[in-house]
């Protein structure tokens, strides 16, 4: 299970995502700690063997919202809260280390290769144990059922990204009924990344089955856990290990997953209510690594802090509008506050697609990330935008603009979106902030483009085709994951080009080109790579800043007693 706030995947992530500014403190109650960056690969997760922990216990975690859409692959189920349960119960083919590389996992999958290079051919073959609860064994016909949802032909599918999918020509049963053969009509690089993790057949088979069929409730499972419980009343959602799971029994009775609002986070776990908290805002860093009995666990992951500018509506259809906000958005500012009181270090980078400890990193941000408030001035007076006393002005209409904001947010947070507003303000630019309810943030501002300026977090696109339905352009009312809706053929064309290079440093070459245009388009606004700070109880073992690791949740549980 991919790392996000309890969450996974190239999820967006709501609450703990939102941009905040660091809050002051004196030297006498500041946690001391080294001030450095976190390495690549390193990751804090108390690890142990199994014979160190005991059977039993539950596990107690706080989520941001009451998940409203279990598919991942729809682009409301595509929130990090949702795939991290969706990934606990469904089968995940391949398992990543703390540097992002992948193998197969093999309580479902024994082997996958390339076979064939000419078409491209990925054989894979299936655990004979594995099975979904309905009883079925996990086949080549879920593979096709997944690829048929996602690839893009038939737009009934709601499906969030269609990349790699729509590569695929054929999917079909190997040499017997646990293989499965999967023909790229051309050849995609990132291949790993596709049918992980698996959905049943008989949930995705249909587009009312695919779009509708997850709406609160998970229909079939297929992994060591599975949902007992979905009490809406008190806002949980229960996970018990599987009787039926075929591989290594899990350590813990139960896993709780409980919404709360970011901001109960740090009072939750201080009163015991939940056994993990973020403790990345310098306020709960504060308070949280003075509690008995837990741990401050860092690590370094791919998570991008940024802001998304919406080209389709209102000022910011104009690329100048939207450079001039680039310009007018002080990033070094915004991450220095932000990190102001923590124990690692926060720095702005200029990629869309690399983290700054990857290989194949480069800023592409050139000019339009540099902070400059007279070249803002310049482009919106180009664009018509006439200074009128302290705002601007055009058609006889104030440039205005609003900034979604979930009511969830800390008071950092909501400071963090007041920065905003003051930095455009020097410009002209009128920012309203809108609050909007937590558990509506998503699936009614975000995913559909009901914004103009909105912050939250991209998070562990190990394989970086995973970005592609964020950047590609829009097809109607389908965004994919491009909620601002910027975009051009050309950077459709280059990251299809991408997708399809297979050598690593030509590959990373392309992706460069392509983020030097999504830069000048004024799509988004990286701002600075957000390390893993967590609260964990320190007796909890296997579990916490995994890095870019997968969780493995039937070695996570409670240390014996001493």
């Amino acid at each position: 299970m991919r790392r996000t706030p309890a969450a996974a995947l190239v999820a967006a992530t709501a609450a703990t995502a939102l941009l905040v500014t660091g809050c002051g403190s004196s030297d006498d109650d500041k946690p001391q700690a080294q001030k450095s960056a976190a390495p690549a690969g390193s990751q804090q997760i108390n690890a142990h063997p199994l014979s160190d922990i005991q059977q039993g216990g539950t596990l107690k975690f706080a989520i941001s919202q009451y998940i409203a859409d279990f598919n991942r692959y729809t682009a409301n189920g595509n929130q990090g809260d949702a795939a991290t349960i969706n990934e606990l119960v469904e089968p995940s083919l391949f398992t990543a280390d703390a540097r992002g590389a992948v193998r197969p996992n093999e309580n479902f999958l024994l082997s996958a290769s390339v076979t064939s290079t000419s078409p491209q051919v990925v054989t894979y073959k299936l655990n004979p144990k594995a099975k979904w609860s309905d009883g079925a064994p996990l086949s080549w016909r879920d593979f096709r059922a997944l690829w048929k949802a996602t690839n893009g032909t038939n737009k009934e599918y709601e499906a969030a990204n269609t990349s790699g999918y729509d590569q695929i020509s054929a999917v079909g049963q190997g040499t017997d009924a646990h293989q499965v053969k999967v023909t790229f009509s051309s050849p995609y690089a990132d291949w790993k990344r596709l049918f992980d993790p698996l959905l049943p057949a008989a949930g995705i088979d249909t587009p009312a089955k695919f779009n509708k069929g997850w709406t609160e409730k998970i229909p079939v499972t297929g992994a060591a856990f599975k949902i007992s419980a979905y009490d809406r009343t008190a806002q949980t959602i229960t996970a018990v290990p599987d009787p039926q799971w075929w591989g290594t029994k899990p350590k813990l009775d139960s896993i709780v997953f409980r919404a709360l609002d970011f901001s109960a986070w740090t009072d939750a776990y201080l009163n015991k209510e939940i056994d993990y908290a973020s403790a990345i805002l310098p306020e709960d860093y504060k308070r949280l690594a003075k509690a008995a009995g837990t741990d401050i666990r860092t690590g370094a992951r791919w998570d991008e802090v940024h802001i998304t500018l919406n080209g389709a509506r209102g000022p910011l259809k104009d690329v100048r509008v939207r450079q001039a906000v680039q310009h007018a958005i002080d990033r070094k500012a915004i991450a220095t506050a932000f990190g102001k009181d923590l124990p690692v270090e926060l720095k702005t980078y200029g990629s869309h697609f690399f983290m700054p400890n990857q290989a194949g990193y480069q800023d592409n941000s050139g000019t339009y990330g540099t902070y400059d408030v007279e070249a803002a001035g310049e482009l919106l007076d180009a664009a018509g935008w006439k200074t009128k006393g302290d705002t601007r002005v055009k058609d006889g209409k104030q440039l205005a603009l609003t900034y979604a904001l979930s009511a969830g947010s800390t008071s950092a947070q909501e400071d963090q979106a007041e920065l905003v507003q003051a930095q455009l303000a020097a410009v002209g630019i009128k920012v309203s902030i809108k609050k909007v309810p937590t558990n509506d943030y998503f699936s009614k501002y975000v995913t559909i483009g009901n914004f103009d300026l909105v912050s939250f977090r991209w998070v562990d696109q190990i394989f970086r085709s995973e970005a592609y339905p964020i950047y590609r352009q829009t097809a109607g009312k389908n965004l994919y994951e491009n909620y601002g809706s910027v975009g051009s053929p050309e950077i459709d064309t280059l990251l299809k080009k991408a997708g399809e290079t297979t050598d690593a440093t030509e590959q990373a070459k392309i992706y460069n080109e392509a983020d030097t245009k999504i830069w000048a388009l004024g799509h988004s606004i990286p701002l600075y790579q957000r390390p893993q700070v967590l609260a964990v109880r320190s007796n909890l073992a296997n579990y916490g800043a995994g890095g870019l690791a997968d969780d493995d949740f039937t070695k996570v549980g409670w240390l014996k007693k001493k």
